[in-house]
This record gives C-alpha cells, sequence and structure tokens, in this order.
C-alpha cells in the first residue's frame, strides 16, 4: 500500500457465514484493484466472546467488540459492515448513519418497509453529510451479470417481453433439518421469499432496468416443525420415532412463487424455494426480447447465453459466452482468459465498487432507497400470498429512486 493512500476503518458485525464471505473481500480487493483509500480491518463485533476472538484472528481483524454499539461509537472506524439477521439491522444502520459511519448492509435491507423507509430516510439524512450507504446485493456483481445488464442498456434484446427467474436450493429439502434464525419471522421477516426471492427480484430490475410494479403470489411451508438444535433450550415437545423430541415451529416459507408485471409492459414469473432436491445454488434468470434473449444460471457463473434473433435463420442459436475476457466487467483484473471466477468474487467487486464510490464522493449501488424497492415487492408478494389478489409494490413516493444500477468497475 502506498503510504499516501488514505485508510478507511472498518467494523464489521457479524461473522458467520456473510461475515467470513466479508472479510475475505475487505482483504481482498486492494490487492486486486486499484482503489482510492485502503480498507483496514479495525473491529469485528459478535455476541459470543470465544468465537469472536477466533474468527478475529482467522480473518486477521485488529480487534473485537461484543457490544455493536461500542463499535458504532469508536473513532478508529469510518464504516460499518451489517452481516447480521434482518432484524437487527434497522437499529445498526441508523445508529451508524447517524454516528458519521458509512454502511454496508447485507441483503434484504431490513424485515419489513417500515424498518427500510426508516434505514432509507437515515441514509437521506446522512448523504447531505458525505456519508454514504449501500445494501449488499453482491450477485449483481457476477461478470456475466453484468454483461447482461451492458447488453440490454445497447439494445441488444430490443423490448423486453418476459422475465424468468429462479432460484432454488434444497438445503431444507429434509424435514430433520434443524431449526435456525432463517426460519424465525422474527428474526429473517421471511423465509425463501426474504432470503433469497429478494435476490431475483433485485437481479432482473437490475439487468432489465425496469421495476417490477404488480404481483399476484403464494407462499407455501411444507415442514413446520423442526428439531432444535442440542444447544436449544425452549423446546416444543413433539412425539417423533415413538420418543420425545425438542422442535421448535417454523414460522416461514419454504417456497414463495410469483407473477409480476414490470414498467415497460413486460412480465415476469419468479419461483424461490429452499427445498428443491438437487438444486443447491441454482439462481436462474432469462430475459426474452423482441430482437433476442438472454440466460444465466449461477451454477454455471462464468458462462452467459446469448440469443441473436436477428441473425440468418440458418445459423441463429444460443451463443455460450465464456465471461472472462479483459474487457468484460471486472475479469481485467484477475486471471487469463478462461480462468473462471468463483462465489466470492462479488464480494470483491462490490468492496471495489463501494471504496471507489466513497473515495469519489458518489453515492454507491444499490443503494437504501433500491433495497426499499426490493422490500416493497417482497411485502406486495406477502399481501397477495394472504388475500388472493393482485398487488402493488408501493414504492414510497418519497423514496429517491437510482437511474443507473451499474457497479463502478463493471
Amino acid at each position: 500500500m502506498d503510504s499516501s493512500t488514505p485508510q478507511l476503518g472498518i467494523g464489521q458485525v457479524g461473522y458467520a457465514f456473510m461475515g467470513a464471505a466479508h472479510s475475505q473481500a475487505w482483504q481482498t480487493a486492494p490487492r486486486f484493484f486499484d482503489l482510492p483509500m485502503h480498507p483496514e480491518l479495525r473491529v469485528l463485533c459478535g455476541r459470543d466472546p470465544a468465537a469472536l476472538a477466533e474468527a478475529a484472528r482467522r480473518f486477521g481483524w485488529q480487534s473485537t467488540e461484543t457490544d455493536w454499539t461500542r463499535l458504532v461509537a469508536r473513532d478508529d472506524v469510518d464504516l460499518i459492515d451489517i452481516c447480521t439477521p434482518g432484524d437487527t439491522h434497522a437499529d445498526i444502520a441508523i445508529a451508524a448513519l447517524d454516528a458519521g459511519k458509512h454502511v454496508l448492509c447485507e441483503k434484504p435491507l431490513a424485515n419489513t418497509v417500515a424498518e427500510a423507509q426508516a434505514m432509507t430516510a437515515a441514509a437521506d439524512r446522512a448523504a447531505g453529510r458525505g456519508v454514504l450507504a449501500m445494501v449488499g446485493f453482491t450477485y449483481r456483481r457476477v461478470p456475466a451479470v453484468a454483461l447482461a445488464r451492458r447488453l440490454v442498456e445497447q439494445g441488444r434484446i430490443g423490448e423486453i417481453r418476459h422475465v424468468r427467474a429462479q432460484y432454488l436450493q434444497d438445503w431444507l429439502a429434509d424435514a430433520a433439518a434443524p431449526m435456525t434464525w432463517r426460519l424465525d419471522k422474527e428474526k429473517a421477516g421471511s423465509g425463501a421469499l426474504g432470503d433469497i426471492a429478494a435476490h431475483v427480484v433485485d437481479l432482473t430490475q437490475h439487468i432489465t432496468g425496469e421495476r417490477i410494479l404488480t404481483v399476484t403470489g403464494l407462499l407455501e411451508t411444507f415442514v413446520h416443525e423442526r428439531p432444535l438444535p442440542a444447544q436449544g433450550s425452549t423446546a416444543r415437545l413433539g412425539a417423533s420415532n415413538g420418543s420425545a423430541a425438542a422442535t421448535g415451529p417454523v414460522t416461514v416459507d419454504d417456497t414463495a412463487m410469483f407473477l409480476a408485471r414490470f414498467g415497460d409492459g413486460a412480465v415476469g414469473v419468479f419461483e424461490a424455494t429452499r427445498a428443491a432436491t438437487g438444486r443447491k445454488n441454482a439462481i436462474r434468470v432469462e430475459v426474452n426480447g423482441s430482437k433476442g434473449s438472454l440466460a444465466f444460471d449461477f451454477e454455471d457463473m462464468n458462462v452467459l447465453q446469448f440469443f441473436d434473433a436477428e441473425e440468418p435463420s440458418d445459423t441463429a442459436g444460443f451463443r455460450r459466452i465464456l465471461v472472462t475476457e479483459p474487457d468484460h466487467p471486472y475479469t481485467g483484473h484477475w486471471w487469463p482468459p478462461g480462468h473462471g471466477l468463483g462465489y466470492e468474487h462479488g464480494f470483491t467487486h462490490q468492496v471495489a465498487d463501494l471504496v471507489t464510490a466513497i473515495g469519489g464522493g458518489q453515492q454507491p449501488l444499490p443503494s437504501f432507497a433500491d433495497g426499499l424497492q426490493v422490500q416493497a415487492v417482497l411485502a406486495a408478494v406477502e399481501r397477495s400470498a394472504a388475500a388472493g389478489t393482485w398487488e402493488p409494490t408501493e414504492l414510497p413516493a418519497a423514496a429517491p429512486t437510482a437511474t443507473d444500477a451499474r457497479g463502478t468497475h463493471a
């Protein structure tokens, strides 16, 4: 690091799955991207002192805190990275922004539209003081997705007509899979809807450049009781195999499906489930236009399928684009052509875009306003599933809308 490069002190709340991915990204980004500020891993925050100390040692954090309010108050922290369950996002983000700290918050932005509105209002207040906030929809920064966005902007598929999106996982297909916080509505807000459908809502809107205006949806829970982890203390006793087993109620959806209408007249079909046996992380997006189509599957993440309907019919067909060339989004910072990237690289690209935006005093994207808009779509799906009606997404009029959803390095 050049000694003249200003430092950006990072404080992160959470050190589990997302915390590990974010920690690696903070370390890796300045090694591959020329950033205007150097991220310093100052403080890692969590509730379990022993596990926290081990995570800090493993990921290279300089110090720890067990209370996020003390983290927010520290003078050596310039940015708060929130990698915690959704029920804590609003309190931490608003306190951090009001304290003059930049914020990166994992998706979905909040558990409710009201919380997301409060967070967006705090971000608006902070922006007037040069304090910036971003929500972490990292799949935008997969190079093949960024290329899809570029091709749509260039008009290569023409007028968009159909959008199909799936996010398929199977880690809850087994009824014996134990309870986690992701199955508790108070902590998670919703199940597959908020956890993974939020991603494909953001991805399709990002790729097409259009907002979802109305939806009609269906939510389903297949397993209503699950075994509590061994350390669980609040148990509901249920009969299993002839013996008492400690179980807890599942209060969220396993599967979310909905139809959508976009602002440009396109229609969409969405499916998100954590019970699709054999599917591990199948994020599938297809966009059909008047001049062509695009198709992406995260389980083949370095490839974008492109169909050009204006080619002669005798040679026309879907083209497999290996998105690893230097002129593809982000990939010029990494390996020679043909050497693919992985899941973790999206988080590194997120850090690079965020630090570049902060260094230039520009709003990083997706903004909290973008996160609020996704939250409004999720809420409309919930209302629709309960009432059996088409529901408007009702983006609050006071929330600003980002007109350019591209990342800085894309």
